[in-house]
Order: structure tokens, then C-alpha cells, then sequence
């Protein structure tokens, strides 16, 4: 790998994130907004610094943190849907692209443990 920026699975969170950012757009609701916006950044973050640091443990425990917050913004979803701020086609839209994502990596964590 040269780079993060090649990574299929940090590309994929960038334009989940992007995603999220504009069906956010119209909330009001700043806490929850703020909340799932922090962890949707959070997840290409953590892969980005993890892949720059030295060791592929490194890496690893950053992905593992990319992976939590992945699982941080589904159950944020799914209360945004519950309480009205997202719809259920949206929710089950990123729903599924978060699940594709923490899929992908567990797959990278799993190549690099071994």
C-alpha cells in the first residue's frame, strides 16, 4: 500500500461521510447532529492515521477504533430514524453502507493480524 488514500474502504467512508453531512443538512437538532457527524469523521480518519503510523499493530488498533465508531453512527441512525430527524430509507441506506464498511475492516484487520 503507498497510501490510505488508495483504500477502498477509506474511500467509501468519505463518501458515506459526505452523504451523511448533506442529508444532515436541514437538522436542527445540533447534539445529535454534532454526534453523528464526529463519528462518521471519525471512521476515514482513524484509518487514515492508523495506515500512517509505524506498525501494522498500530494500524490495527486504528481501524479497531474506526470499526467502534462505524458501530457508534449505526445506533445513531437508528435513533435519528426513531425520533424523526432521518428518514427510514436513509436510515436503511447508511445502515447498510456502515455494515459493508465495518465488514471491509474486519477483512483489513484480519490481512494485517496475519
Amino acid at each position: 500500500m503507498k497510501s490510505f488514500e488508495e483504500l477502498t474502504v477509506w474511500k467509501r467512508s468519505c463518501r458515506m461521510t459526505v452523504e451523511l453531512y448533506k442529508s444532515l443538512r436541514s437538522c436542527n437538532d445540533c447534539g445529535l447532529k454534532g454526534q453523528m457527524t464526529r463519528a462518521a469523521v471519525s471512521i476515514p480518519s482513524n484509518i487514515a492515521e492508523g495506515a500512517e503510523r509505524r506498525t501494522h499493530k498500530e494500524f490495527i488498533n486504528f481501524l479497531a477504533i474506526a470499526k467502534g465508531s462505524a458501530a457508534e453512527l449505526r445506533t445513531q441512525i437508528y435513533i435519528a430514524s426513531e425520533v424523526g430527524i432521518m428518514t427510514r430509507e436513509d436510515c436503511r441506506k447508511f445502515t447498510e453502507e456502515l455494515k459493508e464498511i465495518s465488514r471491509m475492516l474486519q477483512g483489513l484487520i484480519a490481512s494485517l493480524s496475519s
